[in-house]
């Protein structure tokens, strides 16, 4: 974001808007920024994505290789989403090259430090909330037994190794049961709801090819309905650049335009771009606020919304923004902006306030030192 037309310049109740966030005028009394987080597990400006939702350190210590610990997605989707179809939804970039900002295509990690690959835009996403399988509960069930017994050989032929190979595999080969013990609690949900159809919907099948701004519109009205429909309570969504982008016209890759200082030409898209993501994100806060629960409230009064990315300006990755909205978070008092009193306060903070806030028991998360009190005054 480019600081001169994005952040606001003071402290407190939101006058008007800087440029870049002039769409969020008609939600400013319902969102709070907060100023001074930083991703302290980012040294790498081109890598802030892979901590984004972790906090970890995913350099290490010298000499030993790269590792991540669990996202704060999953954590609070393992905690709010167990008696769910899905326990959290992670939607993934359908961009093979995420712009030189991370590994992996989604922002989640899982216990053992590995990325999850996550859903690849709103036809795989339609299919995963509405789609009926066409086989017979006896052919399910035979399905899932077969999976089980092909983990079970896994497993076995997995173990015999143990006694045979060094330290480092035998730490390699931890991670692989992880791994394997996730797609069997995964294989346990899936033959409990095995009998449950799918919730209907209204909204017709999407079309394949979409991208950009069409597709993240329609991502959101998806997210709203698993929301809704109960399918899951927790999401995160990493959204795409590069189509939004060609979708504004332009010829610019993310990276390449995040080297924007001294160019007159990528200061003026870079703006643009600020610009078209906010005008986003207040037309998924209106999908939130017209979508009504059963008790006549709106999704919005429920739920909490966090906004944000890795880089703040330039190649900057100490005080990146961060917008929170929605009523889930019943203690934050909405409409200001917050610059916290310590710089470079961890991001990690932030995401034990707001694990705490939608009733998660964490007392501390990746490298937190507290929750944020200035957001709770």
């Amino acid at each position: 974001f480019t600081s001169q037309s994005f952040y606001p310049t003071e402290a407190g109740p939101f006058g008007k808007l800087q440029p870049g966030m002039a769409p969020l005028e008609r939600h400013k009394g319902d969102i709070t920024m907060i100023a001074n987080l930083t991703n302290a597990g980012a040294s790498d400006p081109h890598g802030g994505s892979t901590s984004y939702l972790t906090g970890a350190n995913v350099q290490g210590t010298p000499g030993k290789r790269f590792h991540n610990s669990v996202s704060c997605d999953l954590v609070a989707g393992e905690h709010l989403g167990r008696d769910l179809r899905y326990s959290s939804l992670v939607l993934a970039s359908k961009e093979t090259d995420p712009g030189g900002h991370g590994k992996g295509l989604s922002l989640a990690w899982n216990k053992e430090g590995k990325p999850v690959s996550g859903v690849r835009g709103p036809v795989e996403l339609y299919a995963r909330l509405f789609g009926q399988a066409a086989e017979s509960a006896e052919e399910r069930e035979l399905r899932l037994v077969k999976k089980r017994s092909i983990l079970d050989i896994v497993r076995a032929d997995a173990r015999s190794l143990e006694g045979k190979v060094s330290r480092l595999d035998r730490d390699k080969l931890k991670e692989y049961f992880q791994s394997v013990r996730e797609v069997e609690i995964g294989l346990l949900k899936e033959k409990q709801w095995a009998s449950r159809p799918k919730p209907r919907t209204d909204l017709p099948e999407p079309p394949p090819g979409m991208e950009g701004e069409a597709e993240i519109k329609l991502t959101y009205k998806l997210i709203a309905l698993a929301l809704q429909t109960r399918s899951t309570a927790v999401v995160s969504y990493r959204q795409p650049v590069a189509s939004v982008l060609r979708s504004m016209g332009m010829a610019f890759d993310p990276h390449a335009l995040s080297h924007y200082g001294g160019s007159e030409t990528r200061t003026i898209a870079s703006q643009q771009r600020d610009r078209k993501t906010t005008e986003l994100l207040a037309h998924f806060i209106d999908v939130l606020k017209a979508t009504r629960e059963v008790d006549g409230s709106s999704l919005f009064d429920n739920c909490i919304l966090s906004w944000g990315t890795n880089l703040r300006s330039g190649h900057m990755i100490r005080n990146v923004p961060a917008i929170v909205a929605g009523g889930g978070a019943r203690d934050i008092k909405p409409g200001r902006h917050v610059v916290l009193k310590k710089e470079d306060t961890p991001l990690s903070n932030l995401w034990l306030t707001l694990l705490q806030q939608a009733g998660v028991p964490a007392r501390s998360f990746g490298g937190s030192t507290g929750v944020l009190s200035e957001l709770l005054a």
